[in-house]
């Protein structure tokens, strides 16, 4: 299987997305999240991975959808972003992982014009897994810094 044509597929409420799986670098469980004051709505805190400060993004919120309410399966995926020196490490709450998925590029639509129901920078494609479609996320307008630094300027 190719790295390049696999995804992570997870849940956020009823609906299955995917992300590529060459920017995971983990998943771990929930636990451990500490509120940070002052934070946009789609930021449940940081959490520390062996050391380092990681700020955890709650994916549904930071996708319009409202905060994710914690269940036995709900886990932060951790992933990297950007490339050195200004790479970034954040972890991503999720309801739950799925599967890797090898979606090849010939299954893979590009975004909606419209009728998503998500933002179409936020979405990198389609992909068509056994009849069903999988939104394809793009980690870099989801994790865009600067954007959600705005928000909490907005909150203050």
């Amino acid at each position: 299987m190719d790295a390049e044509h696999q995804y992570l597929s997870f849940r956020l409420g009823e609906e299955t997305f995917a992300l590529g799986i060459l920017a995971v670098r983990e998943i771990i469980e929930y636990g451990g999240v500490t509120d940070v004051p002052m934070m946009p709505a789609c930021v449940r805190g940081v959490i520390n991975l062996r050391g380092a400060v990681v700020p955890v993004l709650d994916l549904a919120s930071r996708l319009g959808r409202g905060p994710s309410p914690i269940g036995r399966r709900s886990c932060i995926v951790i992933v990297e972003s950007g490339a050195p020196p200004e790479q970034q490490v954040l972890g991503l709450l999720v309801d739950g992982v799925n599967a890797v998925l090898d979606i090849d590029a010939a299954q893979i639509e590009p975004p909606p014009g419209f009728g998503a129901g998500l933002r179409n920078d936020f979405i990198a494609g389609i992909g068509k897994v056994n009849g069903k479609f999988i939104i394809l996320v793009s980690l870099e307008a989801v994790l865009n810094v600067p954007e959600i630094a705005a928000m909490a300027g907005e909150i203050n």
